[in-house]
């Protein structure tokens, strides 16, 4: 009762309801891009793609893209080109002077890294358009599908879909972040993982009914459930550091009597790089792959052993080079997005210090040691998260495709964005004086 309580004071408040009904508006946008198939496919003949998407990494990027892949559709390369060309972006800042200027120069700064994210992004597509079109007839469509050819015309004017296809995806989600609630990238991303949920459950209902299992189905939804409790408590686990703030006296000056001053804290997470080191473990792990596959390891007997282990993302050999990059990724991407440097400035000027340790330089030190210390629990249980899927196949026997949500990528990508928008509709209930949707009580009366 409490909840749609708060689901009505959601309706109640005119900019919030807006804000809801155009974020569904553009997601159904989205939503629809993705069932309209290329010009020159016959849709009839596409059930051999759909197969051959049905596992291993072609699996993993047709659930980033709501199944598009797997329907040659206008929004077949999906919101990954943007996603790759802002992780390459951010990790050119770190050696790149004029990036790192960008930085610092604020909005002016972010809005140029944004038009340099949205120019390398039509690159990416205009490599990844004409690679994706060329694999099409031995993912599994025939040629008759093609009914005006695979001449220069058909790859032209299919290359041009797909890039504008990829570029009005990305301004869908621009226009959600400005206009709607949420991020809207991560939530074009979201719906097209969860468009792929139903049908990847009664699959593997409907093989586990054969077999009259069906405390199986309930074993696995309750494993399913514990899953998502344990990626809710990694997004939401922090470590609080004690700070005590002087007080302020009538004469101006600060008293830092431990008595005199407040107590606040530092919220330090567990996991602060959230799904990114995942997103780059996952974009480095298609190399190994097409490495093998290159002209000058396919004959070769080590090429043929990285086609077979490192195309299967259920094995061995891709599991445990998965689990060390995402340790990996996660010390490399909370040290450039956690600025102990800063903090510890920031405490400084405001007054405040932590118990027992000097401001300034020996804060930033306490901080980056605590933050190396909380990382790697937090990478850990992040990599076990992420093979999950291989594991549960190998032990349970799970479908590959009802396998992506215990866990992987896919899983921890709907917590996060699933978390980050109930943040924000909870924080414009507050604001407007409601209880929000994670806090019980009773509502509280506007304040005249």
């Amino acid at each position: 009762m409490k909840f749609i309580e708060s689901l009505k004071n959601v309706w109640k408040i005119e900019e919030l309801r807006n804000r809801i009904t155009i974020t569904l508006g553009l997601l159904l946008v989205y939503r629809f891009g993705a069932q309209v198939v290329l010009p020159g496919i016959d849709a009839a003949q596409l059930g051999g793609l759909a197969d051959s998407t049905d596992g291993g990494l072609l699996g993993l990027l047709n659930a980033f893209t709501g199944g598009a892949f797997a329907n040659a559709s206008v929004f077949a390369l999906g919101i990954m080109p943007y996603i790759s060309a802002s992780i390459v972006v951010q990790l050119m800042g770190i050696a790149i002077p004029y990036l790192q200027k960008l930085q610092k120069e604020g909005a002016s700064g972010q809005k140029k890294i944004n038009q340099i994210t949205r120019w390398l992004t039509i690159a990416i597509c205009l490599l990844q358009a004409p690679g994706y079109l060329a694999s099409l007839p031995a993912l599994g469509i025939p040629t008759s599908a093609f009914l005006l050819g695979t001449g220069p015309l058909f790859y032209f004017s299919s290359v041009t879909i797909l890039v504008t296809g990829c570029i009005f995806a990305m301004w869908l989600g621009e226009k959600i972040t400005d206009k709607g609630i949420g991020n809207g990238i991560s939530l074009l991303i979201m719906v097209g993982i969860i468009a792929r949920l139903p049908a990847s459950f009664i699959q593997n209902a409907a093989t586990r009914l054969e077999g009259n299992n069906v405390m199986l189905i309930l074993f696995e939804l309750v494993l399913w459930f514990a899953i998502i409790l344990a990626c809710i408590m990694l997004v939401m686990a922090v470590r609080k550091i004690a700070v005590q703030y002087a007080r302020r006296t009538a004469t101006g000056s600060y008293e830092k009597s431990a008595m005199a001053g407040s107590r606040q804290y530092i919220p330090l997470k567990l996991n602060a790089s959230g799904v990114m080191p995942i997103i780059f473990a996952q974009a480095i792990m298609f190399v190994p792959s097409l490495i093998g596959g290159s002209s000058l390891l396919k004959e070769t007997a080590f090429g043929a052993w990285m086609q077979t282990n490192y195309a299967d993302i259920f094995g061995l050999a891709y599991n445990i080079t998965f689990a060390i990059l995402i340790i990996i990724f996660t010390y490399f991407y909370t040290a450039i997005t956690v600025p102990t440097n800063k903090m510890a400035d920031d405490l400084k000027r405001s007054g405040g210090f932590i118990p027992g340790i000097r401001p300034g330089s020996e804060t930033s030190e306490y901080l980056d040691k605590i933050m190396s210390q909380i990382t790697l629990p937090g990478s850990i249980f992040l990599a076990f998260l992420a093979v999950f899927p291989a594991i549960i196949v190998k032990i349970m026997g799970v479908q590959q495709g009802w396998a992506l949500f215990f866990g992987g990528t896919s899983l921890i990508i709907l917590v996060g964005v699933a978390i980050d928008t109930m943040q924000q509709v909870n924080s414009y209930l507050l604001n407007r004086h409601y209880d929000g949707l994670m806090k019980t009580g009773k509502n509280r009366k506007a304040i005249a």
